[in-house]
């Protein structure tokens, strides 16, 4: 089931921005589960653990696309793409919401 920070990826800019991959087209972008100890096969991190990402940079984040950008380069920038998205998130309120929906 999708939270409210998972949905507020709808029509977001790509954080993640790998380029030269990126398409940075708001209409393909996901909540990309970052990778933590909690996930695995069939089970995703925590929806507060991720970043925006466009259909391009997540299928590169989640090795469906192999590119030639170094693996410590992708996870730099997939690393700013949760901090940037975090943010977001804090900023326009969707966390407190969140925090909220998850404490009833």
């Amino acid at each position: 089931m999708a939270s409210i920070l998972t949905k507020a990826a709808r029509g977001k800019g790509c954080t993640i921005q790998l380029h030269p991959y990126c398409n940075s087209n708001p209409e393909t972008t996901v909540f990309c589960h970052a990778p933590s100890s909690r996930k695995g096969w069939g089970i995703k991190s925590p929806d507060w653990w991720g970043a925006f990402g466009c259909s391009d940079c997540h299928d590169i984040v989640d090795g469906r696309r192999q590119v030639d950008i170094p693996k410590a380069e992708i996870d730099r920038c997939f690393t700013r793409g949760v901090f940037q998205t975090m943010s977001i998130q804090i900023e326009s309120g969707d966390f407190a919401k969140w925090l909220n929906a998850m404490s009833k």
